[in-house]
């Protein structure tokens, strides 16, 4: 009988340690990717919400409240904080004169800012518009 010579089956120690290791730094890596994008996700949502405030404050804006002079600040969900500011605005151009006509022109803008807490700056969306509303004389 001739013996064979004794032949390894399996994974060694050092083996089975090295592909641990790589599978925890992979499925560190994974983690943090995965994390980032709820991250990402999150704040993409913040700002679809502040744009969409902004829209209906601008939209709002001579239709629901006159357009004069004014400036607003108010709070939506407890998280958004806006400023509506309407301030005049002046047209010149050398070849019309618009002074007689029975209307006036507004620059309308709107902020919207939020942020999770106080160590971080807070995100701001900013929209500006002109409006034009009847003269009042």
């Amino acid at each position: 009988m001739s013996r064979s010579p004794n032949k390894q089956r399996g994974f060694s120690l050092l083996e089975m340690l090295i592909s641990f290791s790589i599978l925890a730094v992979s499925l560190g890596i994974l983690l943090k990717i995965f994390s980032s994008g709820i991250t990402t996700a999150q704040v993409a949502d913040n700002y679809t919400t502040a744009a969409q405030i902004a829209s209906n404050l601008m939209a709002k804006t001579g239709v629901e409240t006159p357009l004069k002079i004014s400036e607003v600040i108010g709070v939506e969900n407890e998280f958004y904080h806006w400023r509506v500011r309407v301030n005049p605005q002046t047209f010149v151009s050398p070849e019309l004169d618009f002074r007689g006509l029975p209307i006036d022109l507004f620059n309308v803008n709107v902020q919207v800012w939020w942020g999770d807490d106080d160590k971080t700056d807070d995100r701001v969306l900013e929209l500006s518009t002109l409006k034009l509303a009847a003269k009042v004389e």
